[in-house]
């Protein structure tokens, strides 16, 4: 069953709530990876993490869940790499990613994630839901563990999407011009986690009369 053929839009109820269902599932998953890598002592990003994100997504929802996109995609004025180039630039991505993880503090290196993903959009759809939950992996396990909050930081980027959107694109345009600076999204990641951490601590007490 895919929902997005059987509706023929992703506007219909039937395709929001599964897709609601997913995104539980996929949040409920990326802390078992955290855990999970956290346990074996494995913290390194890989295609097969990134592939069972995006299938946990889009599952039944979209084609070729937790697959590379077989075919050419446009994201409004943007036109992503080619297909037949996925899989070396996300070999690429993944070796850049592992070979900094430790010279790198933990918000830029997600940071340099979640722009890169974007910018590949290596999956038929559900590259943001994907390049969001693997930005958040790489947080966690960075930082030694699940990180808390009553919303964790890719809800809160979606729930900022203009602000996320207009990051994303600042560093795509610094790029084009051969300036490498993840600052604009370094700055909002920052913004949000501290926004996330400061919801997991109860407020102080009322004073006493």
């Amino acid at each position: 069953m895919i929902l997005f053929e059987l509706c023929g839009s992703e506007n219909h109820d039937a395709y929001r709530a599964l897709e609601v269902a997913n995104g539980n599932r996929q949040y409920s998953f990326i802390r078992s990876l955290v855990d999970a890598s956290l346990a074996v002592q494995r913290p390194f990003l890989s295609t097969h993490i990134l592939k069972a994100l995006n299938f946990q997504a889009i599952t039944c929802l979209h084609t070729n869940a937790g697959e590379y996109r077989p075919c050419e995609v446009r994201v409004g004025d943007y036109e992503p790499p080619a297909h037949y180039r996925v899989d070396a630039l996300m070999e690429d991505f993944v070796n850049t990613v592992n070979r900094n993880w430790d010279g790198l503090d933990a918000v830029l290196l997600a940071s340099y994630v979640l722009w890169r993903l974007n910018f590949i959009h290596p999956f038929i759809n559900g590259n943001g839901r994907t390049a969001r939950a693997a930005c958040y992996f790489v947080l966690c396990v960075k930082s030694g563990g699940w990180l808390p909050g009553t919303t964790i930081l890719p809800e809160l980027l979606r729930q900022r999407r203009p602000d996320y959107v207009a990051a994303l694109q600042a560093v795509d345009g610094k790029v084009a011009v051969g300036v490498f600076d993840l600052s604009p999204l370094h700055a909002l990641l920052s913004e949000l986690l501290e926004q996330q951490l400061k919801s997991a601590v109860p407020p102080p007490p009322p004073p006493a009369a």
